[in-house]
């Protein structure tokens, strides 16, 4: 059982500004909801004859695990268990050990876990569960796949930690995800950003470093945009962070999994088609990326226009502008 004391530690109880958003985000669906009555019952289940959601097959393999496999047992902050977020767990430390757990450099380790999760796992909408649970499906939100990143760098002895904030998105991610249901996109439109998104941490070589594992390669090609690189922020990229809401966790917090739970029970059909438009944008991304030559040539091929598109910018300082965070 749980201790008060490890509960407030490990940051289980939600922060101030994600306990706002959460107020927030709650208001807007259930305005949303009760506008749109008629339109709900429609929208709760698939159409007869509509294409229904198949969850694609688990790229990777995990190994069996071993009693003589090293286990991370240390209980100092952001190496130790927690929601959701177990790296003890079989499947864990065997995955870990497969990658090279105590046998590579932290960084080499940690750019091993961020390619296996951005490249080789899958966004899914779906309510939150176990860290095994999700590498064993293969699929998950993008907390689902920051925790199994999160998981498999504490697994091998290296600090990790969430970076989450509210956020809106790029027009080509809005286009696709959010469009692809009527009652997600009333939901959005109605607060102008999601809720929360977040992002990895690994403390590697003295300093934080971000870990964006929530879109594989093809998504974004799909959206015209880089293929982010372990140590680049989806921030400007990927989602524009709503000011003064990036919070750093050691854990998710309670109650992070009800959106998704709600969503489950009162519109299954709104998460199918959101999941169905995913999958579409992965595979209008392999062809992009297929015609560019292969994910390399389309990385560096869009970052010569995005280079090129960029002015060059004199940043003089003012005493009267204040920028926060």
């Amino acid at each position: 059982m749980t201790s008060i004391r490890e509960i407030k530690e490990k940051g289980y109880i939600p922060q101030k500004m994600t306990t706002k958003l959460f107020i927030a985000g709650a208001f807007s669906l259930s305005k949303t909801l009760l506008l749109n009555m008629g339109d709900l019952k429609k929208l709760r289940k698939s159409l007869p004859n509509s294409e229904r959601y198949i969850r694609p097959k688990r790229e990777y393999e995990i190994p069996k695990f071993s009693k003589d496999m090293k286990i991370n047992n240390s209980n100092e902050k952001y190496l130790r268990p927690t929601l959701y977020c177990d790296h003890r767990e079989p499947k864990v430390v065997a995955l870990a050990h497969k990658l090279g757990a105590y046998k590579k450099s932290d960084r080499e380790f940690a750019e091993g876990a961020f390619e296996l999760v951005k490249e080789q796992m899958t966004l899914e909408i779906c309510p939150l569960n176990s860290v095994s649970e999700t590498l064993d499906r293969g699929t998950g939100t993008c907390f689902h796949l920051i925790t199994a990143f999160i998981a498999l760098c504490r697994a091998a002895g290296i600090k990790a930690r969430y970076k989450v904030f509210a956020m809106n998105v790029i027009k080509a991610w809005y286009d696709s995800v959010v469009v692809a249901d009527p009652l997600v996109k009333k939901w959005y439109d109605s607060m102008g950003y999601f809720m929360l998104e977040g992002e990895g941490e690994a403390f590697i070589d003295g300093k934080w470093v971000v870990a964006h594992v929530g879109p594989k390669a093809e998504r974004q090609a799909a959206a015209g945009i880089p293929i982010t690189k372990f140590g680049e922020d989806s921030i400007g990229r990927w989602f524009f962070a709503i000011p003064g809401t990036i919070m750093i966790m050691e854990s998710i917090p309670y109650g992070f999994s009800g959106t998704t739970k709600l969503l489950k029970i009162i519109a299954p059909g709104s998460m199918e088609r959101v999941n169905i438009s995913i999958l579409k944008q992965i595979e209008k991304g392999r062809d992009i990326i297929n015609k560019a030559g292969g994910a390399d040539s389309y990385d560096r091929m869009v970052r010569m226009e995005e280079g090129a598109k960029k002015p060059d910018i004199k940043i003089e300082s003012k005493s009267q502008i204040v920028f926060e965070d």
